[in-house]
């Protein structure tokens, strides 16, 4: 009797923790909508000043900024730039408040001679006006803009070549601006950089004839990661699948020290967002197979964790531990599936595991932003057919 309840009890020892450690799937909960915008197309993205949501763009092929509160009230407007045509591509926000808008402007009379290139680059398939003549922007452009709405500073930096910047970052020192360059083999990622005066220092360009720089983060030490996709050799290293994503480590003196690749055998990766916390995310593309891929990096580039998700590929990220993307399809660990491209809310804990999802409903047409304020909390600016709308998953 005793060895029969020895194994009843050994036996239960067993399986009670299996039968426990099967993990309860993690609800998906709405995202709540805070406001929309009409005439989408005019916006480009949003970043948080203090209480106030900054939308950038170009209207009537002119570069703008203007703000309004959590309840679509507008605060301000201002047009940033009187040329023929400019356009407004990202911004970011300083430790003052301030807003750093980076653009394309065309060249002043007399500057470097225009390009030969006649066609728009674009890559990336970028939202452009269609009212802005691309072939014509040859400088990337700075405004500075005050909380207030004030234009503190303009500056510009002619080149020889149609260019588009995806991505700015700022910190106490000044800013970085990151994009795309036409060549005469294709086009190539740039970096430029500025002090807090808007001084530019000269373009690093990455790559000759196909690769792209979509996003940039500051270090402490002066140095830069820009991350984006390329499918030619960077630096003495090769392609490893058709398109590869790339972290390229940038010295202060504009020097590329190292760069970092991925390895999808014939298949097309592109790290399009980063956070200043190094966590990466991007699109995976292997034969009709569409993810979007995310991974923390440490500050040597080793993977702390990764992961991936069906989806349509684009991807944002922000702070340390969030993701938002176009989920398709089921994730085993939330109770979800969806059938359609819907907007998709990740958070993580620091070992890569899911804590939170919120969504934000379907038929969205495209991701534009995702912003973690202290102020306003997370939010995330997406664009459908008819408007652009800010959800947020916490109510204010």
């Amino acid at each position: 009797m005793k060895r029969v309840l020895a194994f009843v009890v050994l036996t239960s020892l067993f399986i009670s923790p299996a039968s426990q450690a099967v993990p309860k799937k993690i609800v998906v909960k709405p995202m709540q909508l805070l406001t929309t915008i009409s005439s989408p197309e005019e916006v480009s993205g949003a970043v948080v000043s203090g209480k106030s949501i900054i939308l950038f763009g170009t209207k009537t092929s002119k570069a703008y900024a203007r703000a309004i509160d959590k309840t679509g009230k507008e605060l301000w407007s201002l047009s940033l730039d009187q040329s023929v045509a400019s356009i407004a591509t990202a911004a970011a926000v300083d430790p003052a408040g301030d807003i750093w808008i980076a653009g394309a402007t065309p060249l002043a009379t007399g500057l470097t001679p225009p390009s030969s290139t006649p066609t728009p680059l674009n890559p990336d398939n970028a939202t452009i006006p269609a009212s802005a003549f691309i072939g014509d922007l040859q400088a990337v452009t700075i405004w500075k803009v005050s909380a207030a709405g004030v234009l503190a500073l303009t500056n510009t930096l002619p080149t020889s070549s149609v260019l588009f910047p995806t991505a700015i970052a700022v910190d106490k020192n000044g800013a970085s601006v990151v994009g795309i360059i036409a060549s005469d083999k294709g086009n190539a990622g740039f970096l430029v950089n500025t002090d807090t005066t808007g001084l530019f220092s000269k373009l690093l360009k990455i790559g000759v004839s196909s690769t792209t720089a979509d996003a940039v983060v500051r270090h402490g030490d002066g140095s830069f990661t820009v991350t984006g996709s390329s499918s030619e050799t960077l630096a003495g290293k090769k392609v490893a699948g058709i398109t590869d994503g790339i972290l390229v480590k940038v010295a202060k003196s504009l020097k590329i020290t190292s760069v970092v690749r991925s390895s999808v055998a014939k298949g097309k990766r592109i790290w399009n967002s980063a956070s200043n916390s190094l966590l990466i995310a991007g699109q995976v593309i292997v034969g009709n197979k569409i993810e979007t891929a995310i991974t923390k990096f440490s500050s040597t580039y080793a993977p702390v964790w990764t992961t991936r998700f069906t989806s349509t590929g684009y991807a944002l990220v922000s702070s340390s531990n969030q993701l938002f993307f176009q989920s398709m399809g089921p994730i085993p660990q939330l109770a979800w599936n969806a059938m359609t491209p819907t907007p998709l809310l990740l958070t993580f804990d620091t070992k890569g595991v899911i804590t939170a999802a919120h969504s934000a409903p379907p038929g969205q047409v495209e991701l534009m932003s995702l912003v973690d304020s202290k102020e306003l909390g997370v939010l995330a600016l997406v664009w459908s057919a008819e408007s652009a709308s800010i959800f947020t998953p916490i109510t204010r």
